[in-house]
């Protein structure tokens, strides 16, 4: 795996939009937590062009990451948010400039279609905070020193053991970290960027607002592609919003009752992605390992050099 330059102190930062259009507000707001944070954020105009569902049409918004990728002043990308789109730059991207330019990608939700198109190609890649609903409310919304650590720091991010973590199946596993929201995941399932965890993988999974037999309904789709077989431990996030409406049953039991037998160990409620606090950032492409007891997520490589 090609791991991107660490970012330091005054490195440009591309804010780009592969998915859902955002508001004014958001962008400005993220774009100031980054410059607290050291960077100088920069964007192409192009990313506030709207259609239907999506920021503009997809060959604009692949221009616009190819641009930021032959950018020599850029070090990384961002996404401004989520939403939907992601998956529509697929066919239109090139592998070869992306990893000429091996630069970072952060974000998640929709942008885990990139995640693993990138994975695929064989570039770390990090699940991290975007502007809407993360950085641009300040680190009550996102875990800094996890971002800053994942980013700026060509060690390894170490142990992660979060309050309110806990173990639905024990044991310890190790192997290399992917994964994102499991309705990205499944709807890749069956194209040729659909994610091909590596033997023994440590897979991420996380959502939000899905009802509990959705949930349920997405995992065994991924079960029966083979996707978690080929996992050695699983992580689940917190599903916020994805109880069933009154409590019963409720997204943490359907999940134990699915996860029963699973040969490795399994986690329930890291603060990944769609959180209900603080988002934590994790590298994807990188060697972790899964333990139970205690329960945590240890990331074992540097996702930068």
């Amino acid at each position: 795996m090609i791991r991107p330059r660490r970012l330091r102190p005054g490195d440009r930062i591309a804010l780009v939009a592969p998915a859902s259009a955002f508001k004014a507000a958001d962008f400005d707001a993220g774009a100031a937590e980054l410059r607290r944070l050291g960077f100088e954020p920069v964007a192409d105009e192009a990313i506030r062009a709207r259609a239907r569902f999506e920021a503009g049409p997809p060959e604009l918004r692949a221009r616009v990451l190819h641009d930021a990728w032959g950018d020599p002043s850029i070090v990384a990308l961002l996404a401004v948010r989520g939403g939907y789109g992601s998956q529509q730059l697929l066919p239109l991207l090139d592998p070869d400039v992306m990893r000429r330019a091996a630069k970072l990608l952060i974000g998640y939700s929709d942008v885990t279609a990139l995640h693993c198109w990138s994975f695929g190609h064989g570039v770390v890649s990090v699940h991290g905070p975007m502007l809407e609903g993360r950085l641009a409310a300040g680190p009550v919304a996102y875990d800094e020193a996890s971002f800053m650590s994942v980013v700026t720091v060509a060690e390894p991010l170490g142990v992660l053991s979060p309050p309110g973590l806990e173990a639905l199946v024990p044991g310890e596993a190790g192997g290399v970290v992917v994964g994102g929201t499991v309705t990205q995941l499944a709807a890749l399932l069956g194209t040729p960027w659909a994610l091909d965890p590596p033997r023994g993988a440590v897979l991420l999974l996380e959502d939000v607002g899905e009802r509990p037999y959705r949930v349920h309904r997405l995992l065994t789709q991924l079960a029966q592609s083979g996707t978690l077989a080929r996992a050695g431990a699983l992580v689940f996030g917190e599903f916020p919003g994805c109880d069933e409406p009154g409590g019963e049953p409720a997204i943490r039991d359907v999940i134990r009752e699915f996860v029963e037998g699973f040969p490795g160990p399994v986690l329930y409620g890291f603060p990944l992605g769609h959180t209900r606090g603080p988002s934590w950032t994790v590298p994807l492409g990188v060697r972790g390992r899964v333990t139970s007891s205690p329960p945590a997520l240890v990331i074992e490589e540097a996702a930068v050099a």
